[in-house]
C-alpha cells in the first residue's frame, strides 16, 4: 500500500514539474518536497513498516488435508 501511495505522489510530483506550477503556495508542495514525500513513503514500503503478518497467524498454513497424507 505504501509503494501505491509512494508512485501517485511521484506521478503527481512529475505532474506539477511538466505543467511548470506551484499551486500557490512554493514554499509548501514544490517539486522536491513531494519528491522527499514519495521517498519516504518508498523507504517505509522497503523497510515492511504497514505490511501486517504474513504468516496467517498460528503455526497451521495449510487448510484441509495435508498434502502428502493418505
Amino acid at each position: 500500500m505504501l509503494a501505491i501511495l509512494a508512485a501517485i505522489v511521484f506521478g503527481f510530483a512529475l505532474l506539477i514539474d511538466f505543467l511548470n506550477t506551484n499551486l500557490g503556495a512554493p514554499d509548501l508542495f514544490n517539486t522536491h518536497t513531494l519528491m522527499l514525500i514519495g521517498f519516504l513513503l518508498l523507504s517505509l514500503y522497503l523497510a515492511g513498516v504497514g505490511s501486517g503478518s504474513r504468516g496467517g497467524g498460528g503455526g497451521r498454513w495449510y487448510r484441509g488435508r495435508r498434502p502428502g497424507r493418505g
